[in-house]
């Protein structure tokens, strides 16, 4: 875990993401943790008006360390270095809503939303479905900056990786690894699953491969659902192209298979979860190849 972690530290400023790779790609597998980054920058510990550990309830704690035993597999991982309560990748880039932002938002903004309703656009209103983020409204050009500077190198960044898995192998699978709470908010308090598995109801990935998924998840002993409440974001949804042999599969865990959500810490399952995860990621980038290259050329982007 402190390796892991360690790279995502040093370099300062942080870089809007970080890419840890295998000396050489051998499998048709990319992982992006998307929501994991923890560097928090000065200006917007400022802005907010939660204290430091209250504005990191959205992040995917420990995620990116959690599946970094990918590497040694052979597949790189892309890893978000800014937090998700700052920018959210895994939303269209001009997800926003003109009630947080001082002067007008550009036209081809999408302010309409369910996501934007709901506080949870490219710039998120609020962290843990209730909690404001901001004491007051930003300037359009802050929000404006952060989507230059953050979300279309990352972007960039995801799109050449599987450009190029693509081509190396025929096709090309993205694992877009995220984490969830482990209950749900209500009166009943209801748990949820240990992991979601989200393919936009069959759309974005071959089903061999959600299946596969579900099934060595379910051999170790762990509670998987499909589609159930999440099933799949932005990521999922734009980056999955089977007819053209790239398939994305977004993983949720429940966080209390490993952490305590009130202090922010590892609990004492931490190691066995990765130990898990690295034995699933094993038999999974393993999985037989047939199917997946797709039936139509990739169009250029």
């Amino acid at each position: 875990m402190a390796n892991a972690e360690d790279r995502l530290r040093q370099a300062e400023p942080a870089p809007p993401y970080t890419l840890l790779e295998p000396p050489g790609q051998t499998v048709p597998f990319v992982f992006n943790a998307p929501h994991s980054g923890r560097v928090y920058p000065p200006e917007f510990l400022a802005a907010t008006r939660l204290d430091p550990h209250a504005i990191r309830k959205s992040e995917d704690f420990l995620v990116d360390c959690i599946f970094s035993p990918v590497i040694d597999l052979g597949a790189p991982m892309l890893v978000a270095n800014f937090p998700r309560a700052y920018l959210d990748v895994n939303r269209e880039p001009y997800e926003l809503d003109p009630k947080m932002f001082d002067g007008p938002l550009p036209p081809f903004a999408n302010t309409r939303s369910l996501r934007v309703a709901g506080g949870l656009g490219t710039i998120a209103r609020i962290v843990s479905e209730t909690e404001l983020i901001y004491a007051g409204r930003l300037d359009v050009n802050e929000a404006m900056a952060r989507i230059e500077k953050l979300y279309k190198p990352y972007h960039a960044a995801l799109r050449h990786l599987l450009a190029r898995t693509h081509v190396a192998f025929g096709h090309a699978v993205l694992v877009d690894c995220h984490s969830m709470p482990s209950t749900r908010d209500g009166a009943l308090r209801r748990a949820r699953p240990d992991f979601i598995l989200g393919d936009r109801y069959g759309t974005s990935c071959a089903q061999q491969v959600v299946w596969a998924a579900f099934e060595f998840l379910g051999e170790l002993g762990y509670d998987v659902e499909i589609n159930k409440p999440y099933a799949g974001g932005f990521i999922t949804e734009h980056y999955g192209r089977p007819d053209n042999g790239i398939h994305a599969l977004q993983i949720e865990i429940n966080r209390g298979l490993y952490m305590n959500e009130t202090t922010l810490e590892p609990n004492a399952n931490y190691d066995r979860l990765v130990e898990d995860i690295t034995a699933f990621a094993a038999r999974f980038v393993s999985i037989p190849s047939y199917g997946l290259s797709g039936s139509q050329p990739l169009a250029a982007e």
